[in-house]
């Protein structure tokens, strides 16, 4: 169902219909920002029968709200992926909204992907499972349309309004006119409008902190994380701290070089910090709120910056990620994409669907009353394929392409993967270790007899260093990997099958 057709709705009346034969509902969504949203809807509907699970709950109330399932006190149980396993007697259907979402991932131990999970879970209880998405995946809907799930289509939003046309900006064509701000002209004139006209916008980007990198003009150093080899990322409220996004380092900005000891040390990027000076700086009059990893970190943060915002108390909303799901603003006339191609040429088979999942759920924020809504969408690489599907709101045209080139590649959902990762803090170590597995599984691949099955690697992970630890990769590729690793030892090495990247 495209964004705004009424997909809450469906999950409500079914779990109406459930709870009248007996039987209880686990709902889950990918981020614990989108639940006071729907455990509000849910409340109305089913007063005090409404339980919720997720980490920021005290362990206090989250063993009451285990006591009272445990109970049968519950018929709703509302939270991220570990609600799925809410003590409940007797479940009658399993939600799973946004079902696209990789936060139903759990890339730590113990791992496993809730999405699956649910399905399979529903099949053990007798019950119904149903997921619901604007941009499901491509193994996702290439499993339903085989087939193996039902499909119900939503291809219209429940108001009159219509999707918000989306403007492609070319940002190498501002920057050939002498603009070198973040923001377009067209941005930045439509922004103003919609202050003007007393409604919100909606400012999305990619990223977060104020700046991607911190590097030396002059001799081209970048300063990285001593733990995870990835560049340090610079955040103004902090003293101009530095900060690793992966493991919590931090340190303050040099005045020097630590390479060459000039002070040419300069920060590149932009992050949502930036941002929302920038938009301070050009319309002092305009009430901002930020809603990234860094503004929500406290207890009850994401319900009080979105009743905020709801309630507008404020003009204009900047965010990463948490902005592209589900969330329903009917105030919100504009959508600006700061920098659509994040994330395009990552080294990851997954990594245009993703950016295509992405834009097209933040452009579904915009227009969804009476008053419409337009998206900017600002970008380097207006040609590319994810973008201009994502512009035209084309779901079925970016499938039918993207099955195209996963069938040329010889990726999902036309083969299978599984990723080995081995991690050693002696690099030459890791690399060892994972050669020595390769050449063990080279020759069982031709023992056996695997003439499609295939490896990839040994190669270094994209990021290849994490936590102190050196990170090396090896992806079999076929018709079933699993099975090809059954009888092999693999103690020290994390293994994940279907993968949701390659990074």
């Amino acid at each position: 169902g495209v964004t705004g057709s009424g997909k809450t709705e469906i999950y409500l009346r079914a779990a109406e219909e459930v709870i009248q034969k007996g039987k209880q509902v686990i709902v889950l969504v990918p981020e614990i920002a989108l639940t006071p949203q729907l455990v509000r809807r849910f409340l109305t509907r089913f007063p005090g029968q409404v339980g919720l699970v997720h980490s920021k709950l005290s362990e206090g109330e989250r063993y009451d709200t285990w006591r009272r399932a445990r109970d049968g006190k519950l018929n709703v149980i509302i939270g991220a992926r570990s609600a799925l396993f809410s003590p409940l007697l007797n479940i009658g259907l399993i939600v799973v909204d946004e079902c696209h979402d990789s936060s139903y991932y759990q890339a730590e131990p113990p791992y496993y992907n809730a999405m699956t999970s649910a399905q399979d879970y529903a099949r053990l209880c007798g019950a119904v499972c149903v997921m619901g998405s604007a941009t499901p995946t491509i193994e996702q809907r290439f499993q339903a349309e085989s087939g193996g799930v039902q499909i119900l289509g939503l291809p219209n939003r429940v108001t009159d309004s219509t999707l918000p046309p989306v403007q492609v900006i070319d940002m190498r064509e501002e920057l050939k006119n002498g603009n070198r701000g973040i923001f377009s002209r067209s941005l930045t004139e439509s922004l103003a409008e919609t202050i003007s006209r007393g409604e919100q916008a909606i400012i999305f980007l990619n990223r977060r902190g104020t700046a991607t990198y911190i590097f030396c003009r002059d001799c081209g150093y970048t300063l990285k994380c001593p733990n995870c080899e990835t560049p340090l990322t610079l955040h103004l409220e902090n003293k101009e701290q530095l900060l690793c996004h992966h493991c919590g380092y931090t340190r303050k900005r040099p005045k020097t070089c630590p390479n060459c000891n000039s002070e040419q040390i300069r920060e590149y990027g932009l992050g949502s910090e930036k941002v929302e000076a920038d938009i301070k700086a050009m319309f002092p009059q305009a009430r901002t709120l930020r809603w990234d990893w860094d503004t929500t970190r406290q207890k009850d943060a994401h319900e009080i910056i979105l009743t905020h915002f709801a309630n507008h108390q404020a003009d204009v909303l900047v965010g990463t990620q948490m902005l592209a799901k589900g969330l329903d603003l009917p105030m919100v006339t504009l959508v600006g994409i700061v920098l659509a191609d994040v994330g395009l040429n990552l080294p990851d088979p997954f990594a245009s669907e993703k950016v295509f999942q992405t834009l097209t759920q933040v452009a579904g924020r915009a227009g969804r009353s009476s008053r419409g809504g337009k998206v900017i969408l600002q970008t380097f690489m207006p040609e590319h394929y994810a973008i201009q599907f994502a512009a035209q709101h084309d779901v079925n045209g970016f499938y039918t392409r993207e099955l195209e080139y996963r069938k040329l590649l010889g990726y999902p959902p036309y083969a299978k993967l599984a990723r080995l990762e081995y991690r050693h803090a002696d690099n030459v170590r890791a690399e060892e270790e994972a050669n020595k597995l390769a050449g063990r599984l080279k020759i069982k691949i031709e023992t056996e007899k695997r003439h499609q099955t295939e490896l990839i690697g040994p190669v270094p992970c994209f990021f290849a260093k994490d936590n102190g630890e050196y990170r090396w990769q090896i992806v079999v590729r076929g018709p079933d990997p699993a099975s090809l690793l059954r009888d092999v030892k693999l103690s020290d090495w994390r293994i994940e099958i279907d993968p949701i990247n390659l990074l």
